[in-house]
């Protein structure tokens, strides 16, 4: 019984964390930093507040090496699915860049089935199939009318594998020793700004700094509420739930950037893409059902 709870409420807390991480693309499309360095900022600031938590409630950082390192691999990964992310939200905008951010469940997938051993089944591959499907339909109109979709959808695309591969790290890094999240996010956090600084000053040297004390506010806002409260529900619920259904539930995520390009955005939303947002929650749902009847099948044969 504690299992399901514990994975219905990690469950419910990945798709809050998701549905704030979209809404920081309204940030990113709005301040005049570049892509490389809204992320630096993005991160550096998390970590310093992490770094606070982390000294004021006396926790101990990992002392497993491999644990440390797949951590930082983590940030690492994570860092660079922002600067593509923001790439993608520059060329196409923030919904359909959240989109192609989100297919990062293939390789979520992928991975869950080559290292993890998790056999998808007949509802596992249904459930594949109707978010490819959702996801194609809300994607391809942009295709038709943007100049930027190539470029667009080639940073969105990669930004997914990044995302994948940070997803993988921090459940490796939870398997080798048990961290505390406000650890893992502090070092997540700043493994990732390392790693952006020397890129973000070079390829955005012009648009570095903040402009004034708005653009300021606004990127202190994403570094505080979109990492640290949406990246760490992430972080702390991944490891509690399959690759598999994790790669469903972060399909929340585009499903809102959607909605927020519609009535916050004013953007054009097509016949097409509507039916695409319900077939995507669609197959959230059958994922749900597919990971509930896996525990209840793994508690019988125990």
């Amino acid at each position: 019984m504690n299992l399901y709870l514990n994975s219905k409420s990690a469950s419910l807390g990945l798709i809050v964390g998701c549905v704030l991480f979209g809404l920081g693309s309204i940030i990113v499309s709005t301040v005049s930093l570049g892509a490389y360095a809204v992320a630096f900022w993005r991160l550096i600031i998390a970590s310093a507040i992490f770094y606070t938590i982390v000294k004021y409630f006396n926790k101990s950082l990992p002392t497993n090496k491999k644990a440390k390192f797949y951590a930082a691999l983590s940030g690492f990964f994570l860092a660079y699915d922002l600067a593509l992310w923001h790439e993608s939200i520059y060329a196409i905008g923030p919904g359909i860049s959240t989109l192609l951010n989100s297919l990062q469940i293939f390789w979520l997938s992928f991975i869950g089935c080559v290292l993890y051993n998790e056999k998808q089944g007949a509802l596992g591959i249904l459930s594949l199939i109707l978010a490819t499907l959702g996801v194609a339909l809300i994607a391809y109109p942009e295709l038709n009318s943007n100049t930027n979709a190539i470029w667009g959808f080639i940073a969105g695309i990669g930004s997914g594998g990044c995302l994948a591969i940070s997803m993988l790290f921090v459940k490796k890094s939870q398997e080798a020793q048990k961290i505390s999240i406000f650890s893992l996010m502090f070092i997540l956090s700043i493994s990732g700004a390392i790693s952006l600084l020397p890129v973000s000053i070079i390829i955005d040297s012009l648009n570095f700094f903040p402009k004034n004390f708005k653009e300021l506010g606004l990127v202190f806002i994403y570094g505080a509420i979109m990492q640290c409260v949406a990246w760490g529900l992430i972080a702390y619920c991944v490891p509690l739930l399959s690759l598999s259904l994790t790669g469903l539930l972060l399909l929340s995520e585009p499903v809102a950037a959607l909605l927020i390009d519609a009535f916050l955005l004013d953007k054009f939303i097509t016949k097409f893409q509507w039916p695409g947002a319900a077939i995507t929650m669609f197959a959230i749902y059958l994922g749900s059902i597919k990971n509930k009847k896996q525990r209840l099948k793994g508690r019988k044969n125990g």
